[in-house]
């Protein structure tokens, strides 16, 4: 392992400083001197490919650590995500056809993931989602290479970081390619599982391959909103049931990913849309405030949306679309650019999709305008079911998780 320049050991020491003060600010806590040995035993700019993107005004754009040395080694010690591959793997045409697949995640998320996960010695941890395999190493250099294991379902990602973890700071956790949606059975039962990278079900695998009083930590999406944690505790009766907690937007799992467009996927010529009228600005339900985006998320479950500007219609200044992601129900808000107490609502299929938006606008108004942190999720192997305040307070049926072994 080659010795740390003068340059690299004050870029960690300030990285360690700022994720310090971030925690402090939002858990009252600073990186404990356990984490911090397993920072310096694992430091974070040898995980990095010498290529990465880096996101700018017009998309991601090239870093190379040969061309531009202090730029690569700052957004190695920033505390900020790393896009280390784009497009699964295959080269853009140009960097606005660049989107990030695979990511180094923001330092002080990884450090209050690692403190929200609460683990202690001899515990067995199954990491899903790989990546560069600066995670799995902080967990190794913790609790011992024997007792973690990482999956990543790119097989090229997951080689990469088993060898950049054994040349870099000799340590050698079972990396695995694979679906992570699966766990692994032959290192189970886990004490904790955390996954790096978001989902909108829990794969029940994760919660047959807990141990009871495990626990299984997962940066959370719903097709309308990235945003949130997810931290359940494993019961001795096959479920798990936890609460949410702000921060964090990860890149989904890709076994959950919907690749949908609105004409091309959705609408179609042959549909004759309801017509009706609303006073709510449909901006309101997209807009910055992030606790009514997770409470939309959460209520409409499968619902997703897409702004048009400009569209093609007369008397239309710009449209919101929302859509089922089984494509069978669809509506759009018409706003016509001068009045904003009037919107014209076109609504089809078995679903209306913009009445459910209202009411869940209305409804999280109603009990006190929550944020993630009152909102919780039961998963058993027959689905899952999200709840306010507490499991007996429903949010909406339970929906399919990903089915067990």
């Amino acid at each position: 392992m080659e010795i740390l320049s003068e340059k690299e050991q004050a870029a960690m020491g300030g990285l360690l400083r700022a994720v310090s003060a971030d925690l402090g600010t939002d858990l009252g806590t600073a990186v404990s001197p356990e984490w911090e040995s397993a920072y310096y035993a694992v430091p974070r700019h040898r995980f990095l490919p010498d290529l990465v993107w880096l996101e700018s005004g017009r998309g991601y754009v090239r870093c190379d650590r040969e061309r531009e040395p202090e730029r690569w080694l700052s957004a190695a010690y920033a505390d900020a995500p790393v896009v280390t591959q784009v497009n699964d793997g295959l080269p853009p045409e140009g960097d606005d056809e660049a989107w990030p697949s695979s990511s180094a995640s923001t330092p002080s998320i990884v450090f209050r993931m690692l403190h929200m996960l609460d683990v202690r010695s001899g515990m067995r941890v199954l990491e899903v989602g790989t990546g560069t395999g600066w995670n799995a190493g902080l967990l190794a250099a913790r609790l011992g290479s024997e007792h973690v294991t990482s999956v990543d379902v790119d097989l090229g990602l997951a080689t990469t970081a088993a060898h950049t973890l054994d040349s870099a700071s000799g340590l050698r956790p079972r990396i695995v390619g694979r679906d992570g949606a699966e766990g692994f059975v032959p290192g189970a039962p886990y004490d904790r599982v955390i996954a790096t990278c978001a989902v909108r079900t829990v794969p029940y695998p994760w919660v047959a391959q807990t141990r009871p009083g495990g626990v299984i930590l997962t940066p959370w999406e719903t097709p309308w909103l990235c945003y949130g944690l997810l931290r359940l505790d494993v019961g001795g009766d096959g479920t798990a049931s936890g609460r949410f907690s702000p921060h964090s937007a990860f890149m989904l799992m890709r076994g959950q990913r919907t690749d949908l467009r609105i004409f091309r996927d959705v609408v179609r010529d042959e549909h004759s849309p309801r017509e009706s009228v609303t006073g709510l600005p449909p901006w309101t339900v997209t807009g910055d405030d992030w606790a009514l985006g997770f409470t939309v998320g959460l209520r409409l479950g499968d619902v997703w949306h897409a702004w048009q500007e400009e569209p093609d219609v007369d008397g239309v200044r710009s449209r919101l679309w929302l859509a089922t992601t089984d494509a069978r129900s669809w509506a759009a808000v018409d706003w016509d650019g001068k009045q904003s107490d009037r919107f014209t609502v076109w609504q089809y299929g078995p679903r209306r999709l913009w009445d459910e938006t209202e009411t869940a606008y209305r409804w999280w108004r109603e009990v006190g305008e929550p944020g993630p942190g009152r909102f919780g999720l039961t998963v058993t192997a027959d689905g899952q079911l999200p709840w306010l305040d507490s499991p007996d307070r429903p949010l909406r049926s339970a929906w399919r998780s990903t089915p067990g072994p």
